[in-house]
C-alpha cells in the first residue's frame, strides 16, 4: 500500500501540473472566446486522458507482477490458491481497506488510538505448511527404508553372485572328470552308430533293388494287358463288321429295304402331286 500510495501520489502531481502548466502557458489574457476555452479544454483533457489511462495500466500491471510471485511460492511449495473475483467489488471491504490506509498513514500521535480500533487481518492457516512437512518427513522416512531395502538386496545379489560362481566352478570340475568317461563312451556309441547305419544302408539298397525288379516286373505286365486290348478290340471289331454283313443278307432286311424303297418312291408321287396344286405367288 506504501508503493501504490506513492505512485499515486506522483501521478496526481503530474495531474497538477498539466493544469499549472495550462495556466501559466494559456491564461495570459483577461478574456477569452467560446472557441479559445473549447481549444484550451481539449488539450487539458487529452492531456490529463493520457496521464490517468497511463497510470491504470502500470497500477494492473504492477498487480500482476505481485501476484505472480506469490503464485510463484505457492507453486514451489505445491499449496492451492483460491479466489473470488467478486470480492474485489466488495464495498465492505474496500472501506475496511480505506480505513486501514487511512490510519497506516495519519500523524504518530494517533497512530497507536487507531492501532486498537483498527481491524486486523486474520493470520495466515500454516496447516498447509504443517501438511507439508509431514509430507517431506513421510517421504524421508519412506526414503530411508528404501535404502536400507536396496543395502540388503545388494548383499543378497553379492551371496547369490558368490554362490553361482562356487556352483560354476565346481561344474567345471566335474565335466573335466568325465571328460575321460565321456570320450570312451562317445567311441564306443560313435562304433555302434556305424554299424547301425551300414545295416540300414544295406537293407535300404536290397528294398531298393526289390522296388526296381518289382516296378520292371509292372511294366512289362502293363505292356502285355496294352496288347492283348488292343487285340480283343481289333477282334471285336470284325465281329461285328462280319455281323452286319451277314444282317445284310437275310431275308427280313431284304424285305425291309424292298419297303422303305416303296415307301420313299411313294412320298416322292406325293410330293409331285402336291406340287401341282400348289397355287403360284
Amino acid at each position: 500500500m506504501r508503493f501504490a500510495r506513492s505512485r499515486r501520489g506522483l501521478r496526481l502531481k503530474t495531474v497538477d501540473s498539466c493544469f499549472q502548466d495550462l495556466k501559466e502557458s494559456r491564461l495570459v489574457e483577461e478574456t477569452f472566446t467560446v472557441d479559445e476555452v473549447s481549444e484550451v479544454l481539449s488539450g487539458l483533457q487529452a492531456v490529463v486522458y493520457s496521464e490517468v489511462e497511463s497510470e491504470l495500466i502500470n497500477t494492473a500491471h504492477t498487480n500482476v507482477l505481485l501476484l505472480r510471485q506469490l503464485f510463484s511460492q505457492a507453486e514451489k511449495w505445491y499449496l492451492k490458491l483460491q479466489t473470488d473475483i467478486s470480492e474485489l467489488e466488495n464495498r465492505e471491504l474496500l472501506e475496511q481497506v480505506a480505513e486501514f490506509e487511512k490510519a497506516e498513514f495519519t500523524s504518530s500521535n494517533k497512530k497507536p488510538i487507531l492501532d486498537a480500533l483498527k481491524p486486523k487481518l486474520a493470520p495466515l492457516n500454516e496447516g498447509g505448511t504443517e501438511l507439508l512437512n509431514k509430507e517431506i518427513e513421510r517421504l524421508q522416512e519412506e526414503n530411508e527404508k528404501l535404502k536400507s531395502r536396496l543395502k540388503t538386496i545388494e548383499i543378497q545379489a553379492t551371496q547369490a553372485l558368490d554362490e553361482k560362481s562356487k556352483l560354476e566352478r565346481a561344474l567345471q570340475d566335474l565335466q573335466l572328470d568325465q571328460g575321460n568317461q565321456k570320450d570312451f563312451i562317445k567311441a564306443q556309441d560313435l562304433n555302434d552308430l556305424e554299424n547301425t547305419v551300414a545295416a540300414l544302408k544295406s537293407e535300404f539298397q536290397k528294398t531298393l533293388n526289390d522296388k526296381t525288379e518289382n516296378q520292371k516286373s509292372l511294366e512289362e505286365n502293363l505292356a502285355t494287358a496294352k496288347h492283348d486290348l488292343l487285340r480283343v478290340q481289333e477282334q471285336l471289331s470284325m465281329a461285328e463288321k462280319e455281323l452286319d454283313k451277314k444282317f445284310q443278307q437275310t431275308a427280313a432286311y431284304r424285305n425291309m429295304k424292298e419297303i422303305l424303297t416303296r415307301k420313299n418312291d411313294q412320298i416322292k408321287d406325293l410330293r409331285r402331286r402336291l406340287a401341282k396344286y400348289e397355287p403360284e405367288d
